[in-house]
């Protein structure tokens, strides 16, 4: 007869077992929030970047259109192409902010959040 080496594992290799895994968990958790980090960092130095060239680049551009098209106009109605190009400007000015507004809108280390927060559920439910 086949004797059965098959013993309940005692309390103490359960306790080592939990600690294992809850070191692991908390070691990926670092790991992708780390990651997370460097992708926010980068995002953030691509966009100002670019807000910066573009900012520079729009405001040259639109400079010398409008200089050229109000010494194209009568002297008589410059100062209503000069209003009309104001207002023209402050309501790009408006779009141009919603949309950096909705560009950074997005929630940062999304994904660490929401393994701590499956992690958090999961706990619950061994209670």
């Amino acid at each position: 007869m086949a004797e059965d080496n098959h013993h309940p594992p005692g309390l103490l290799s359960l306790v080592q077992r939990l600690a294992f895994s809850g070191v692991g968990a908390l070691r990926n958790r670092g790991e992708l929030l780390a990651v997370e980090w460097q992708e926010e960092r980068a995002r953030l130095t691509q966009v100002m970047l670019m807000a910066a060239g573009f900012g520079f680049l729009a405001m040259l551009g639109v400079l010398l259109l409008t200089a050229t098209v109000i010494f194209l106009v009568p002297e008589d109605k410059r100062i209503y192409v000069t209003a009309g190009f104001t207002v023209l400007y402050l309501l790009g000015a408006v779009a141009a902010w919603l949309s950096l507004r909705s560009l950074l809108q997005r929630a940062p280390f999304a994904e660490s959040l929401d393994q701590v927060q499956k992690d958090r559920i999961w706990l619950e439910t061994l209670r």
